[in-house]
């Protein structure tokens, strides 16, 4: 029996607000994708491959034959993208869907294994293009349930001032004192850094998880503060299907959206080269094979689908969190009205 008996009247009624403004939130930014001429979609959960990004573990399930025997190994996607840019080479053009997605080994105040990722792609667009949706989608959001700003433990976040843009070499030095652009191919010069400013690793770490445990230290919670935090130019080996900057190809066109503290966003100007794309997941499944003594197959299909896809930008938002900092619940099983069944 679940611990947590979410079901029991008294921590339902509790809990009832936040689940009231989550619906509300959701019927704003239906309204909000309805006027600015996107579809709503819906992609299927099982997939042949998860996503091939080294740090993301999946679910698995066995498709079986009539007579019982294993057909093949599906996944539970962890993200609707490979999908969506599939309808995007089919000639769709502005697409979202609230998404039922699904990531193993997470479960915290801000991640639960099951939750509501909503993506929206929009062909011929740029990444300032998403960003500006994503932005106005907060407003929507936040506008729809009547407070005066985004609420997380202590800071305050109001999406409707003009929000700070950050790059990723400029939020290392402000936050981390690193020159980020010095360590891009160091991985030593990279640890020793991270060492000098009080980030402590284990000797044989990875330049991924160098960045990681730096941004996750030293920057992210200090994003957000006041308005919404846009980071962006990402290092490219920090972005599996973001295309490269053209002006400088070490970086990414990727952003993240932040407020107070929390990551509530990611963007991508998305890779349409299927060739560099079969690299970088390539690349990325050699690491989790390194790592953590596993890999997930290779979508085909989307390598196939990248060669009739148009150029595009897309995101990736985190409703459930979103939900959280508009309605000022304190962890993400609040928002949900079934939470995951930790026993």
């Amino acid at each position: 029996m679940s611990q947590t008996n979410w079901w029991n009247k008294e921590l339902h009624q509790d809990k009832r607000p936040f689940l009231l403004a989550r619906n509300k939130i959701k019927t704003s930014l239906r309204q909000w994708f309805e006027s600015n001429g996107f579809l709503e979609v819906e992609c299927g959960t099982l997939q042949f491959s998860p996503g091939n990004e080294t740090h993301l573990h999946a679910f698995s399930s066995d498709f079986l034959n009539e007579d019982g025997s294993i057909n093949q190994k599906l996944y539970l996607h962890t993200s609707p993208e490979f999908a969506c840019k599939k309808l995007l080479a089919a000639g769709e053009t502005k697409i979202f869907d609230f998404a039922r997605v699904y990531r193993n080994r997470e479960n915290s105040p801000l991640h639960s294994p099951e939750f509501t990722m909503l993506e929206w792609y929009r062909a011929e667009a740029s990444l300032k293009d998403v960003m500006n949706d994503t932005a106005n989608l907060a407003r929507a959001a936040l506008n729809s349930t009547n407070a005066n700003n985004m609420m997380w433990k202590n800071e305050i976040c109001d999406p409707h001032m003009e929000p700070d843009f950050l790059t990723l070499t400029e939020a290392f030095e402000r936050y981390a004192k690193i020159d980020l652009e010095s360590v891009l191919d160091d991985t030593n010069a990279f640890y020793m850094a991270a060492a000098s400013v009080g980030v402590n690793l284990p000797e044989n770490s990875e330049w991924t998880d160098i960045f990681s445990a730096v941004l996750v230290s030293k920057i992210e919670h200090k994003l957000g503060e006041g308005r919404l935090t846009f980071l962006y130019n990402y290092p490219i080996c920090e972005a599996a299907l973001a295309r490269p900057n053209p002006d400088d190809p070490r970086f990414a066109e990727r952003f993240e959206m932040y407020g107070c503290g929390v990551e509530l966003a990611n963007g991508f100007g998305e890779l349409t080269d299927p060739a560099e794309q079969r690299k970088r997941f390539d690349d990325d499944m050699a690491l989790k094979a390194k790592i953590y003594n596993e890999k997930y197959p290779i979508d085909e299909d989307f390598l196939a689908a990248l060669h009739h896809m148009p150029e595009a930008s897309g995101v990736a938002l985190g409703f459930d969190r979103l939900v959280m900092l508009c309605s000022g619940a304190h962890k993400i099983e609040d928002v949900l009205w079934t939470p995951f069944p930790n026993q």
